[in-house]
């Protein structure tokens, strides 16, 4: 199979939808702190599997953190819900890469309290009426989110990782840079890679299923499958469902904030 891939890539022929016999993927899209989506998806998303006997994996592209208010409790509730028999994969997206920066390096926090992390700092009790100006202030929030964040949700954010793989699919949180093999791609390019990657119309080595860039409707296209639906603003918070060739979608539709 890995063979068949690398020669149609070659000829520029887009490798056909492929998952392993009796394995199933549900891949959920960036939840940006909306808690009460992630709850109706996971319950729709169970109901899905009842009947369904093979191998189910859970991918998640990462984003679970900024701009929506219950950062903590979507950690919380991800790392509490993991069932038994099924495979679990969390990416990282740019949100938790600049979280893990800002605890190690303070002048990473205006920009990353510029697109929503003011919201994931008032989550963990770290309340700041604006952005600051001063670096004492930035030292003092440092701090107080190190001292709040759970080592549980530490633990957590560390652990994600950049990339998974299984049959003709690719997932990552940003997408790959087009000039670069798979092998090559940086970890800058998988976390926050955009226009690059989204107008590139030939095939990649895989599928790429990714989130980071903001769609109305979910991209199902032959190239990559992008699933970032905008759920903190939009309300819909999409899983994409994987099995054998097929394609699915399953959706929130709740309220827009």
């Amino acid at each position: 199979m890995k063979r068949i891939i690398n020669q149609l890539f070659k000829k520029n022929i887009a490798p056909a939808p492929f998952l392993p016999i009796d394995t199933r993927i549900y891949c959920i899209g960036d939840i940006h702190g909306r808690h009460d989506l992630l709850l109706t998806l996971t319950e729709k998303i169970k109901h899905d599997a009842v009947d369904f006997s093979g191998q189910i994996v859970m991918v998640y592209l990462g984003d679970f953190i900024d701009r929506g208010l219950c950062t903590k409790e979507v950690i919380d509730f991800i790392i509490g819900d993991e069932q038994a028999g099924i495979d679990y994969v969390y990416l990282r997206g740019n949100h938790e890469q600049t979280l893990l920066d800002f605890l190690q390096e303070d002048s990473v926090g205006r920009s990353w309290l510029t697109y929503g992390g003011q919201a994931t700092l008032a989550s963990y009790g770290v309340a700041i009426a604006k952005i600051p100006t001063k670096r004492e202030d930035f030292l003092d929030i440092q701090r107080q989110l190190r001292n709040n964040l759970p080592d549980a949700h530490y633990r957590f954010l560390v652990g994600t990782r950049l990339s998974y793989l299984m049959g003709t699919y690719f997932f990552v949180h940003g997408g790959i840079n087009p000039r670069y093999p798979l092998a090559k791609q940086s970890s800058e390019d998988m976390l926050w890679i955009r226009d690059e990657f989204t107008t590139f119309k030939k095939p990649f080595e895989k599928i790429i299923v990714h989130g980071h860039t903001v769609t109305d409707q979910a991209e199902l296209l032959t190239n990559r499958i992008g699933i970032d639906t905008g759920a903190y603003a939009s309300g819909v918070l999409t899983c994409l469902v994987l099995e054998a060739d097929q394609q699915r979608l399953i959706q929130t539709h709740l309220n827009k904030l």
